[in-house]
């Protein structure tokens, strides 16, 4: 099948909200490390990872062999019965993640995974109101939808009630006209008269990314969790943590982004890079905030031994190659050359982000954002062979996240690419 032919296909059977990158989209053969190589054999340097999701590179050898191996011997029983891989992964999680979370309850994605985390804080506080932040993404379903704080994302419009959208830490754009450090946090402290004007005064939860991944890589004040937690706790509300984008490492330091802000979830939700592109979702809370799930509730595909095999598998490969450590190396190398991009380029307004979790905010002057620019810029790595996201309620952030093992020489490679394009780009009549 060629080009052409599969472009008509897709059309034909695929729902038309099924878009992609590019204005001739590319069709990917096969994957190797850090590298995807098309139908036609082009390879790409890829550092957006299947959004966040290759943590540890394409067809890893060791996470695949093991994952066939648990598929020759044991396929899917459903959550019904107990397995062993499942009742390893769950032991492990609660040893690795912080504070004191415990009990895991499995699913297929991140998207199930806050649809649990919710349920469980609403059952435990006997409350259904649920504070999220603006720009944040929770998933596709029609309550993660709701909390999603993007109207492009929120498809059937604002259905679901109790929901309350408190001001993100968007420091480069404060809603509140203030500059950090000396804005005293208002956009924190301003979740304590959302609660009181907007609320019944008893939330169920706080839910909020450590670093917004839709939003655009939008990254708080240090200061920032421990101060809005800290609100909520006062009204009997819990802190939802959702690390899709920001766990196993990619932070860098640190093997949960949250860790970095020094606060302890009551409940956690993680996906995407937990499996390294095996589709899973998880949730894990307090042992007391746990038990609140009581009654029939199951997930036919949650805890799949094959899926569990690889997560473990995966969380293996990045203790043992030192992946947490590698990502705060290689992050560090990674943002201090985007700063040097930023110095020499006007359309970038910020860089953001920890570890290998890093965004550039393009914009024109006075701080307009430029969709059409990252527009360009997308077909300009596209034809050097660099994969990059692009996220932000604009559509006019680059979002970078290669997987954890890479090196100092992909690094130099595509800020080089970035480089030329970013200099194609600025002397263009749009910028």
């Amino acid at each position: 099948m060629d080009k052409n032919e599969i472009y008509e296909k897709h059309k034909k059977y695929l729902a038309p909200c099924v878009s992609h990158y590019y204005q001739e989209p590319v069709i990917f053969d096969r994957g190797k490390g850090k590298y995807l190589y098309d139908i036609d054999g082009k390879e790409y340097l890829d550092f957006f990872g299947g959004i966040v999701t290759i943590s540890v590179g394409h067809c890893d050898e060791e996470i695949t062999e093991k994952t066939c191996e648990q598929m020759r011997r044991l396929q899917h029983t459903s959550t019904l019965y107990p397995t062993l891989p499942a009742i390893s992964l769950a032991e492990k999680l609660a040893q690795i993640t912080p504070g004191r979370l415990q009990k895991s309850f499995f699913t297929s994605s991140g998207t199930e995974a806050v649809e649990t985390a919710v349920l469980i804080a609403q059952l435990y506080t006997k409350s259904n109101e649920v504070i999220a932040l603006r720009h944040c993404y929770s998933g596709s379903s029609l309550l993660t939808m709701n909390i999603t704080g993007h109207q492009k994302w929120r498809l059937g419009g604002s259905s679901v009630p109790g929901i309350k959208h408190a001001h993100n830490a968007y420091c480069f754009r404060c809603a509140f006209g203030k500059e950090y450090p000396d804005c005293d946090l208002e956009c924190a402290k301003d979740v304590k008269e959302l609660i009181e004007t907007t609320t019944s005064g008893r939330p169920a939860a706080f839910i909020a990314e450590p670093i917004q991944g839709v939003g655009g890589f939008i990254t708080p004040p240090k200061e920032y969790f421990k101060e809005v937690v800290s609100v909520v706790k006062r009204y009997g509300g819990l802190f939802i943590c959702d690390e899709v984008q920001t766990g196993w490492g990619r932070t860098g330091g640190k093997m949960f982004g949250i860790e970095h802000w020094g606060v302890e979830p009551d409940i956690m939700v993680m996906a995407k890079g937990a499996a390294n592109g095996s589709p899973v979702g998880i949730t894990i809370a307090t042992p007391e905030v746990a038990d609140g799930l009581k009654g029939s509730h199951l997930s036919t595909f949650g805890g799949n031994p094959v899926t569990v095999t690889t997560v473990l598998a995966t969380i293996e490969a990045i203790e043992k190659r030192a992946l947490v450590q590698n990502a705060e190396q290689m992050g560090q190398f990674l943002r201090d050359r985007l700063e040097g991009l930023k110095e020499k380029f006007e359309i970038i307004g910020e860089v953001r982000g920890m570890g290998l979790i890093q965004g550039m905010e393009i914009v024109k002057k006075e701080k307009e954002p430029a969709p059409d620019l990252v527009n360009e810029i997308f077909e300009g790595t596209k034809q050097e062979g660099l994969l990059i996201g692009r996220g932000g309620l604009y559509g006019n952030v680059i979002r970078i996240t290669p997987s954890l093992t890479i090196e100092k020489e992909e690094i130099i490679k595509a800020v080089k690419i970035l480089d030329r394009v970013f200099e194609k780009v600025s002397s263009s009549p749009n910028s």
